[in-house]
Order: C-alpha cells, then sequence, then structure tokens
C-alpha cells in the first residue's frame, strides 16, 4: 500500500503539469484563431466554422464594410480607429436576435457573419438591425465618431448550402452595390456572380489594382 501511495504522490505533479500544459496549449490555439483587437474569428477561422454552417442550408452571408473609416483614422489618428473597430466587433456580438452567428474580421475595416435565416422577411429585419447598430455613434476621448457601414448580403433558403465562396463572393458584389448607394444593406439573389474578376476576385476591389465598373474601388 504505502508503494502505490508512494508512486501516486509521485506522478501527481507531472499529471498537473500535463494539464497545465495542456490548458496553455489549447489557450494558444483559441488565441490564433482570434484577431488580436478585436477578439473576433480571424478569416481562415471562420472559413472552416462557417463552410460548414452553410453547408447545412438556410444561411445568410454578410459582408460588411465601414464607410468613413479612413477619414477617423486621418482626422483623430489611429487610437480612434482602433476604437471604432472594437466597438464594432462588440456590436456584431451582440447583434440579435440571430441564430448560430458566427462573426468574424477579415481585415482592415471589413467584418464578415453568418448565420441561420428562414426566409426574406427575417433577412431583412437582420440586415436593417445590423446597419442601425453599427451606425450608432462611437464615443472616443470624450467626442462622438460617426461612421458609416455597407452590408451585402446573400441567403440560401433550402436544406443544402453552396460552397462558403460563392456566397461570400456574392456577398461582396451586394456590399459594394449598397456601398454606391452611399451605404445601409443591400440583398442579393443568387450565387453566380455578375461582376468581372481580376486575380480571382471583384474587380475594383481594394488589391486588385484596376478600378471598378464606373471607375470607383471598394
Amino acid at each position: 500500500m504505502s508503494h502505490a501511495m508512494t508512486a501516486l504522490a509521485a506522478a501527481l505533479p507531472l499529471t498537473a503539469g500535463w494539464s497545465v500544459h495542456s490548458l496553455w496549449m489549447r489557450r494558444r490555439i483559441e488565441a490564433a484563431r482570434r484577431d488580436p483587437l478585436t477578439g473576433l474569428l480571424t478569416r481562415d477561422s471562420f472559413t472552416e466554422r462557417a463552410g460548414r454552417a452553410v453547408a447545412r442550408g438556410r444561411s445568410a452571408v454578410y459582408l460588411v464594410d465601414l464607410d468613413g473609416f479612413k477619414q477617423i483614422n486621418d482626422t483623430h489618428g489611429h487610437a480612434a480607429g482602433d476604437a471604432v473597430l472594437t466597438m464594432t466587433s462588440e456590436r456584431l456580438r451582440s447583434w440579435g436576435p440571430v441564430s448560430n452567428r458566427i462573426v468574424a474580421r477579415f481585415g482592415g475595416d471589413e467584418f464578415v457573419a453568418a448565420s441561420r435565416v428562414r426566409d426574406r422577411v427575417e433577412l431583412e429585419r437582420l440586415c436593417g438591425d445590423l446597419v442601425r447598430s453599427l451606425t450608432r455613434p462611437v464615443p472616443f476621448e470624450g467626442r462622438l465618431l460617426q461612421v458609416g457601414a455597407s452590408v451585402g448580403a446573400v441567403a440560401v433558403y433550402a436544406d443544402e448550402g453552396p460552397d462558403l465562396s460563392a456566397l461570400l463572393r456574392r456577398a461582396d458584389e451586394a456590399m459594394y452595390v449598397a456601398k454606391e448607394a452611399g451605404g445601409g444593406h443591400f440583398i442579393t439573389e443568387g450565387i453566380t456572380p455578375i461582376r468581372a474578376t481580376v486575380n480571382g476576385r471583384r474587380a475594383g476591389r481594394r488589391g486588385t489594382h484596376r478600378t471598378g465598373p464606373e471607375g470607383s474601388t471598394a
């Protein structure tokens, strides 16, 4: 009995050490999946999780681009811009009631979300709620910063969904329509892209080095 107790006592520190190490590793892995500023999922993590969700159908994908964000950075500094991005992420987290929400920061002032949705009426309501939430003034050092939002959305109401990349592409095109109209939201139909492509991305998008159909960029 004494030998067993001695062995157990010797094993306890090793077991505890492995438990701490496993917990540390899990936290490191989870942190790598999160944007360091906002705490939202990164692009890769979103693609993995949302891809599984939309494959089950009855899902919507939303692409969000903040309007006037560059002016806030230029006028008030990057700390003000960070405050806007952080508040945007908090509003996306609390946007609701939204079923099975998955939210990520794609980079810069661009965010993406996926959710369950039953029909067009519900999608219209969710998009309207989202724009109203995101365009509320952001408090920063005693002043209120005004930021706009352009939201593009596309949905699949069947019980089986297409590839996530197709929905993201259409949501991006819808966001561009909303931005051209001065902000707000636009819901597109179908999953077939309708705009030209440069290097696999919508013509006119940042990083394509080419203007859009009307010579503007987004």
